[in-house]
């Protein structure tokens, strides 16, 4: 069988295996725009299971378009606390508002006018034209890739532009009438859950094992990818200063990574304890102890950050920074992971 062969004979052998073992999913449980469009926003470099209690509590405190295009800034970003990659969330907040300048608060159907939102790529737009409108519109990422490319052998690299162009193109040419989002759901679902991206996919699970090309072995070297620049490193000291119970917040800058979100005081390169204490001093905090250091990691898409973090009393509360208490900065503030992972760091001296 040729490539566009193996293609053609997706639908049927997918379709029935798709009925019988998708996951119950709560994105699935309609096939609502808005629904629709939230999750795949989510889901992008994130895992269906860090997503779930997202999705939920996005949809109880937003649970439609306009409220999403009046919410507050403040309270998006608490919404997505944790979950990265901040800007998916402010472009969704943008399209919101476009939608009901636009479109007169009507998710548009049309693919043309979804590709158009911000935040919304051809993947997306794709998903939900195919999922919420029965369009023939391929939703391809890098599931849909890796699924199609051992399964006809196709050797070209999945990360240049002409061969997602063509794997969209090969795709649409087969999408069964009537059933087109059950099938973009269906390439999905087999590569999230049977032609695993990393380890053996289980090919004795899979409905498309029959016409598949890479079988013995084969799939180990499919689908072919550009090599990744090393990731960076960057060293940053960061400082947990403490007056009575409120700790000291900053928000970060409006662009750039996590932009405008909040974060605790810290400066590039690792500073010792003398070192932490003189620059708490220079921020007027006056320092009277520091009770704990404590070392963590966290790792971006392409830098790697090394954090030395000092918990440090001190014995005043400079108006340069916003001070927080225990409640309100769980509650409020929304802080990404790299800094969300000394918050409750409680005080332990280094004397001990």
């Amino acid at each position: 069988m040729n490539a566009h062969e193996i293609l053609a004979a997706a639908p049927g052998l997918l379709l029935p295996w798709f009925e019988r073992n998708a996951r119950a999913l709560p994105w699935r449980a309609d096939r609502e725009p808005y629904h629709v469009w939230l999750s795949e926003i989510m889901l992008q470099q994130t895992r269906a299971e860090a997503v779930k209690g997202y999705y939920v509590r996005f949809l109880d405190a937003l649970p439609d378009i306009p409220r999403l295009a009046s919410a507050e800034p403040e309270l998006l970003s608490k919404l997505w606390e944790g979950l990265g990659y901040y800007s998916r969330v402010r472009s969704l907040h943008r399209a919101a508002q476009e939608i009901m300048e636009i479109h007169g608060g009507v998710f548009p159907s049309d693919y043309a006018a979804i590709r158009a939102l911000p935040g919304i790529g051809d993947y997306t737009a794709g998903a939900i034209a195919s999922i919420c409108f029965e369009q023939p519109t391929p939703a391809v990422d890098g599931n849909v890739l890796r699924v199609v490319a051992r399964l006809t052998g196709d050797g070209r690299c999945v990360d240049e532009e002409p061969t997602k162009r063509a794997v969209r193109m090969a795709l649409a040419e087969i999408y069964p009438a009537g059933r087109c989002g059950d099938f973009t759901q269906s390439l999905m679902e087999l590569g999230a859950t049977v032609c695993l991206p990393n380890g053996a996919p289980a090919c004795g699970a899979c409905p498309m094992r029959g016409v598949c090309v890479s079988g013995d072995g084969a799939w180990k070297t499919l689908p072919v990818r550009r090599r990744k620049p090393p990731r960076r490193r960057e060293a940053l000291t960061v400082f947990l200063l403490r007056c009575g119970d409120l700790t000291a917040l900053r928000r970060r800058a409006d662009s750039g990574l996590l932009a405008g979100l909040w974060e605790f005081p810290n400066v590039p390169g690792h500073l010792s304890p003398g070192e932490a204490v003189a620059q708490a001093e220079r921020w007027g905090v006056r320092p009277r102890d520091l009770e704990q250091s404590l070392r963590r990691t966290h790792v971006f898409t392409h830098v790697e950050w090394d954090m030395q973090c000092y918990l440090i009393r001190c014995g005043a509360a400079p108006d340069r920074f916003v001070w927080a208490a225990r409640e309100p900065l769980a509650r409020e503030y929304a802080l990404p992971t790299a800094f969300r992972m000394f918050r409750d760091v409680e005080s332990k001296s280094l004397r001990e």
